[in-house]
């Protein structure tokens, strides 16, 4: 059985729009289960949008990878939203970041993202 790990739009993104950071981010992925907030989906959607507006001649690349990013195999997992919000207001995060904070807290599993700041909570959250 592969291992399991939470993974975040920021990741994902590095990896499907083929950032610098994406082969870093696909060695940490290798072989690994990716669990996600059903939420990634929307997220991943907003940056290919924002991506096609700024770049509209790339838009049916764009889309393409976002489609194509719709075939990974995520497990997408249900949060607990009043324990999401007291780690947002705990380590000063949006909703949508303490998401992946607590899912990877609440199932004792790492986080792999290229935010600082959700590194940083999640390693904080897990000495408390």
């Amino acid at each position: 059985m592969r291992s399991s790990v939470i993974v975040d739009a920021s990741a994902f993104v590095a990896v499907i729009f083929a950032e610098p950071e994406s082969a870093g981010v696909e060695q940490r992925l290798a072989r690994m289960r990716c669990v996600a907030p059903a939420l990634l989906l929307f997220e991943v959607a907003n940056v290919t949008l924002v991506k096609a507006r700024r770049h509209p001649e790339r838009r049916a690349e764009l889309f393409e990878a976002y489609e194509n990013f719709t075939r990974f195999e995520i497990e997408f997992a249900d949060v607990d939203f009043v324990a999401v919000l007291s780690v947002a207001q705990r380590r000063n995060l949006s909703a949508y970041d303490a998401s992946y904070v607590w899912l990877a807290l609440s199932r004792g599993l790492d986080l792999v993202s290229l935010d600082k700041r959700m590194i940083e909570a999640h390693e904080a959250e897990r000495r408390a």
